[in-house]
C-alpha cells in the first residue's frame, strides 16, 4: 500500500473509532435507564406499572425491528436537523446511537432481571427506597452483565458503522466501498478487514478482562 493509502486507512480507522465511541456512550447513557425502567415497571417490579412497561417495550421493539440501513435513511431529516448534514462521521452518529440504544436497553434488561430477588426484598425490608435498591443492589449486582452487554453493543456498532459507509458516513466501511469495491483494489479491502478484526478482538478482549475483574470483586 502507498503512503497515501496508509494515511487514508488511519484516518478511516479514527473515524470508525469516533463513530463507535460516541454512539456507544450515548447508547449506554440512554439505554441503561431504559433497561432499568423496563425491569422496575415490569410485573412484580418495585415500581410496577404495566402500561408504562408495555409502551416502553413497544417503542423499543419497534426501533429494534427496523433494519439499520432503512433506519439510516429514514432518520436523514432528523440527522440534518441535529448536525446540519446527512453525510459524514458526525451525521452517522445520530442513527447509530438511535439504533444502539434500544438494542442495549434489552441487553441491560436481561442482566438486571438476573439479580437475586432475595437481595432486593432484603433491602426493602430494611427500609431501603427505590433509589437505594437501584444504587446498592440492581446496578452493582448486574454490573458484569451490563459491561459484557456494552462490549457486545460496541462490537455491533463497529459493524453498523461500516454499513453506514455505504451512504458516505466515512470510516473503514466507506474506504472499503470506494477503493476496495468500486476500484477493485483488493489490498485495500484486505487491509480494512484485518483492521476491523483487530479492532473487534481488541474491544472484546478489554471487555472480557473488565468483566472478569468485576466478577472477581463480586465473588
Amino acid at each position: 500500500m502507498t503512503p497515501i493509502m496508509i494515511n487514508l486507512l488511519l484516518r478511516s480507522l479514527w473515524e470508525t473509532v469516533l463513530m463507535t465511541a460516541a454512539s456507544g456512550v450515548i447508547s449506554l447513557v440512554a439505554g441503561l435507564p431504559l433497561g432499568l425502567a423496563l425491569v422496575l415497571t415490569n410485573r412484580g417490579g418495585i415500581a410496577e406499572n404495566p402500561w408504562i412497561n408495555r409502551i416502553l417495550g413497544a417503542v423499543i421493539n419497534g426501533f429494534r425491528s427496523v433494519p439499520f440501513i432503512i433506519l439510516l435513511v429514514a432518520l436523514i431529516p432528523l440527522t440534518r436537523l441535529i448536525v446540519g448534514t446527512a453525510i459524514g462521521t458526525w451525521a452517522a452518529i445520530v442513527p447509530l446511537a438511535i439504533a444502539a440504544t434500544p438494542y442495549y436497553a434489552r441487553i441491560a434488561e436481561v442482566s438486571l432481571r438476573e439479580v437475586d430477588r432475595g437481595l432486593i426484598d432484603a433491602v426493602r425490608a430494611m427500609g431501603g427506597n427505590r433509589w437505594t435498591i437501584i444504587r446498592e443492589v440492581l446496578v452493582p449486582e448486574a454490573l458484569p452483565g451490563i459491561v459484557a452487554g456494552f462490549t457486545v453493543t460496541l462490537v455491533t456498532l463497529i459493524g453498523a458503522s461500516a454499513m453506514a459507509g455505504a451512504i458516505g458516513a466515512g470510516g473503514l466501511g466507506d474506504l472499503a466501498i470506494r477503493y476496495g469495491y468500486q476500484r477493485f483494489e483488493t489490498n485495500v479491502m484486505i487491509a480494512v478487514v484485518v483492521v476491523l478484526i483487530v479492532l473487534v478482538c481488541g474491544i472484546q478482549w478489554l471487555g472480557d478482562r473488565l468483566v472478569a475483574r468485576l466478577d472477581h470483586r463480586s465473588a
